[in-house]
């Protein structure tokens, strides 16, 4: 994953409250979620060591220490999401914690790779926990081995809402579907983590990165009061059928052309 792909990458967002005791501390596209819990704080990816600088000023906006991370979690291996888990343990002491079939490439040194010591290995539907706050790690494979999508819940007054963040549904350029001699199962770990997204209930729709879920203009209608517009079940409906019907296709096309990469 390059870093110059997408110039909102590395552009500062303003940090916010999404509902209950979980905030929004990432840049304008690549999401970094903040879980508020007396014994500390759980975040979910680190984007690149460059852009930790602005993860850690928003941290601060919100009136929390970055020093109280007391776990690391990933949505998956791509440096975009956690090329700076490593440098966030070494400064604050937080456990990482990643899906069985990503710790390879999370412990790599290889360039690009955070090489950070996993704590606990998670495997799917495993729960992580911590002061009172409870996120179920759901293994949605394909993007990456171990593509896992966290779902919460959310007080947010007299209501619980369900959470989700998706891994990555995406398949990505370059990606080989059909003869994949270095991932074999590719095709079939996607259709089962499409099942897994269509079973999962949802309230408020999150990602891996903001475009996912449409971070910008939810923004702007949240600023301008009203109906929190992150709780848009029908937009995560959307959005699993539009990237299931799109990896459909593309599986379809590979097909008729063994051997052909996503464009």
């Amino acid at each position: 994953m390059l870093a110059q792909g997408n110039p909102d990458w590395h552009t500062k967002f303003p940090a916010f409250k999404i509902a209950g005791n979980l905030y929004c501390v990432g840049t304008a596209d690549l999401a970094v979620y903040l879980i508020n819990t007396p014994r500390g704080n759980i975040l979910i990816n680190s984007d690149f060591e460059q852009d930790l600088p602005l993860i850690k000023k928003s941290i601060e906006e919100l009136g929390f220490k970055y020093s109280d991370t007391k776990i690391i979690l990933i949505s998956h291996a791509h440096g975009d999401h956690d090329a700076a888990t490593g440098l966030i343990k070494k400064e604050t002491g937080a456990k990482l914690m990643v899906m069985d079939a990503d710790v390879p490439e999370e412990q790599s040194t290889a360039p690009g790779r955070p090489g950070a010591h996993v704590d606990r290995v998670l495997h799917d539907r495993e729960t992580v926990a911590l002061g009172g706050s409870k996120l179920v790690a759901h293994l949605t494979p394909g993007h990456t081995r171990g593509c896992t999508t966290w779902t919460m819940q959310v007080r947010d007054g007299a209501r619980t809402l369900h959470v989700v963040i998706v891994g990555s549904p995406n398949v990505n350029p370059g990606y080989i579907l059909v003869g994949n001699k270095n991932y074999p199962q590719i095709a079939e770990d996607y259709v089962k983590t499409f099942a897994v997204l269509e079973s999962l209930p949802c309230d408020v729709f999150l990602g891996a990165h903001g475009g996912y879920f449409g971070l910008k203009a939810k923004y702007e209608k949240m600023k301008a009061g009203g109906a929190n517009p992150f709780i848009d079940p029908e937009g995560y409906k959307a959005y699993i059928a539009e990237r299931g019907d799109t990896f459909r296709k593309e599986w379809e096309r590979q097909k008729q052309n063994p051997g052909s990469a996503a464009p």
